[in-house]
């Protein structure tokens, strides 16, 4: 379901956080009206566990779901993961109102039924926030909502997209996700990669991945020159700097 917040919303998108379950739930409504079906596939090769979407540690699963309910392909997502499913709202919102089954109990598994039993223990978001994930926390939900929340929903909103690029740009990636991923880099998945062009696959796939894993290439001062640019960048295609850009290449054109 959360696919929805950044494929259908404008980019006026983050003023619904503060009620981000609720607007889930309303943009499946909105789709259901729309379209006659909708059939969701959910790609858990991988899965993240922790603060998201781009502090999350990465785990080998090899799993795939797919599913016609979008609330159930989610429950079971998050069952799978070690949580209730009706413990989340915008699942227990959605199943409430019919828009699909989010108890796991009424869910027919057709396939894997071993894998669809396994329980991953995730801590969630909320257990090892970093300080981003953190900060944003207190901004839509804690004692930071009322002196910041306001900023961006104006002109001046684009200081939270320049400090979320720095701080995980010019600081997280470079000195905390090497340890992250380093699971990762040594998989099935990461040897893969690295081998990719010394590999040959058959009709099944590839047999053999090679034995080298892949690996991290830091670039010292060049890496943070690389987050300056995306500073930039960032700044440029702000939502609320693009439609100034606009308003005043319509005046001209006028």
């Amino acid at each position: 379901m959360k696919n929805a917040f950044g494929g259908l919303l404008n980019e006026r998108r983050h003023w619904t956080h503060p009620v981000i379950h609720q607007t889930l739930v309303d943009l499946l409504m909105i789709q259901q009206k729309i379209h006659p079906g909708i059939f969701a596939v959910m790609d858990g090769t991988f899965a993240g566990d922790g603060p998201g979407p781009r502090c999350m540690v990465p785990h080998v699963k090899n799993v795939l779901l797919a599913s016609a309910d979008q609330v159930a392909i989610d429950a079971v997502a998050a069952q799978l993961m070690g949580f209730d499913p009706l413990s989340i709202s915008f699942i227990r919102l959605a199943h409430e109102r019919g828009l699909g089954c989010g108890d796991p109990a009424e869910i027919e598994i057709v396939g894997d039924e071993d894998v669809a039993a396994e329980r991953w223990g995730f801590t969630g978001p909320f257990a090892k926030m970093t300080f981003a994930s953190s900060m944003q926390h207190k901004i839509y939900w804690g004692p930071l909502k009322k002196p910041i929340e306001w900023s961006l929903k104006t002109v001046l909103a684009p200081w939270a997209y320049l400090a979320s690029v720095a701080y995980h740009d010019s600081f997280w990636y470079p000195l905390r996700a090497k340890a992250k991923v380093a699971g990762v880099m040594a998989s099935a998945w990461g040897r893969l990669f690295a081998n990719w062009e010394r590999v040959t696959p058959d009709e099944r796939g590839f047999p053999e991945v090679g034995e080298r894993p892949a690996e991290l290439e830091r670039s010292g001062f060049s890496v943070f020159l690389e987050s300056l640019r995306l500073l930039w960048t960032c700044l440029l295609e702000a939502p609320e700097v693009a439609a100034r850009r606009r308003t005043r290449k319509a005046r001209r054109t006028s």
